[in-house]
């Protein structure tokens, strides 16, 4: 590539019915200075795009660096939902089972409460008959009693009215001999 020097130094060989030198050098003059600012701006261009590069890589780099932090961030979003869920399910199988558990032990408990109850039920019935049994054998004894008793009653009634029948014949007997 051809610098701005180059064209500044570039010397023409003269020949005897040449181009007029004064307009060649202005005319070289004005190609310098336009070449001379384009090759500035060209290097300055290469400069901002070394920079944009620079930038652009850093970018690319962030992108990079923020999708590998997505992916994990995806990743472990996956994992602590996957835990959960599978800390959900355990603590839902606990919960079921703690309350299968209450639940047997209440169906326990009034199994037992009920056999109780029927043991009860039979008891109060077994002291109901013997209480009753008890009652009407006393009855029964009672009767008999009262039964021996009139009979009692009614055999001394006979033989006092005999011992007074005795008495009044034995009376009417004096009487007849001779008193």
């Amino acid at each position: 590539m051809i610098t701005p020097l180059d064209i500044q130094s570039k010397q023409f060989k003269r020949s005897l019915m040449g181009y007029n030198t004064k307009e060649v050098d202005d005319y070289l003059d004005a190609i310098n200075d336009n070449y001379e600012m384009l090759y500035r701006e060209n290097i300055e261009l290469k400069d901002k795009i070394g920079v944009l590069t620079d930038q652009i890589r850093q970018y690319n780099n962030l992108e990079e660096t923020l999708k590998s932090t997505l992916v994990i961030a995806q990743s472990t979003a996956d994992d602590v939902t996957s835990s959960a869920r599978k800390k959900a399910e355990l603590i839902i199988e606990d919960a079921e089972l703690q309350a299968k558990n209450r639940i047997d032990e209440a169906k326990n408990e009034v199994r037992n409460i009920m056999k109780e109850y029927d043991y009860l039920k039979k008891e109060i019935f077994i002291f109901k008959t013997r209480y009753e049994s008890f009652i009407k054998a006393q009855l029964i004894s009672i009767n008999e009693f009262y039964k021996d008793y009139e009979n009692k009653n009614q055999s001394n009634e006979i033989n006092l009215d005999e011992e007074n029948m005795d008495e009044s014949e034995n009376l009417k007997e004096i009487d007849h001999l001779g008193a």
